[in-house]
């Protein structure tokens, strides 16, 4: 059953890892998919011939998530391109892990843009669009790390943890809009983005941690991404759900 049917979603970040999958599964749903990237053309354009192959209209769209005019004018072509928005995934996310005492403040910045900054712009540009239909999904990739916190990685805890508190937040604002807001925490993942975490004692450490006794796949968090979209999850807003293997426990 196709979840997804007739729906356009955007998706930033959506060339690699977490947001990759969720292009695809959201494709495989039957949505039309738009997404951005700043790293690498070929890589982009692959993806969306991709998901083309799959019977779904898609376009990738070069852009940085953290600067507001960029996303007011992604989120107009993709309007002028696919007719609507009904679905915002706000997953553009970057790590640069140090500890406070060696943190600088361009290191800080640079999270705080990407991660925080990025979901403020996405979902200001898109809620009208949302408001005007009387329905919208809007979903924001936070992290375990913003529920829990993580030695080392205080600029990117905190800007996950303000997902947090915006997603609650403008999932009461939007309520009575028919616009739903909600936010995923995955613990770890398997991506290029985690890819130092997987071998020797600092994997071991982690996976002792987590009570299923594995990193999740993308595809996993992407599941969790689709629930929200659809219609399965009618009646929920304003939630976080820990998609961690039980880390958060």
């Amino acid at each position: 059953m196709k979840l997804l049917e007739g729906r356009v979603a955007i998706v930033t970040g959506g060339s690699r890892g977490i947001g990759e999958a969720i292009v695809m599964k959201f494709a495989q749903h039957g949505a039309s998919v738009a997404f951005s990237y700043v790293s690498s053309d070929q890589r982009a354009e692959a993806l969306a011939e991709k998901v083309r192959g799959l019977g779904v209209s898609c376009k990738a769209y070069k852009g940085d998530a953290g600067n507001f005019a960029a996303c007011g004018e992604f989120v107009a072509e993709v309007i002028k391109d696919f007719g609507k928005i009904d679905i915002c995934v706000n997953n553009a996310g970057i790590s640069r892990d140090n500890l406070l005492l060696r943190m600088t403040p361009e290191q800080w910045d640079e999270v705080m843009t990407t991660n925080l900054k990025s979901v403020y712009n996405m979902t200001k540009q898109v809620i009208m669009a949302m408001i005007k239909a009387k329905k919208g999904s809007i979903i924001n990739m936070s992290s375990i790390i913003g529920v829990k916190g993580n030695a080392g990685q205080s600029s990117y805890a905190a800007s996950k943890a303000g997902i947090i508190g915006f997603t609650k937040s403008i999932a009461a604002e939007l309520g009575s809009r028919n616009v739903r807001c909600n936010a995923i925490a995955p613990g770890f993942v398997e991506t290029d983005m985690t890819q130092y975490l997987k071998e020797g004692a600092t994997a071991q450490k982690y996976l002792e941690k987590i009570p299923l006794g594995r990193f999740a796949s993308a595809e996993e968090i992407a599941e969790v991404a689709v629930f929200l979209a659809s219609d399965m999850s009618s009646y929920v807003t304003g939630q976080v759900i820990s998609a961690c293997g039980g880390l958060s426990m």
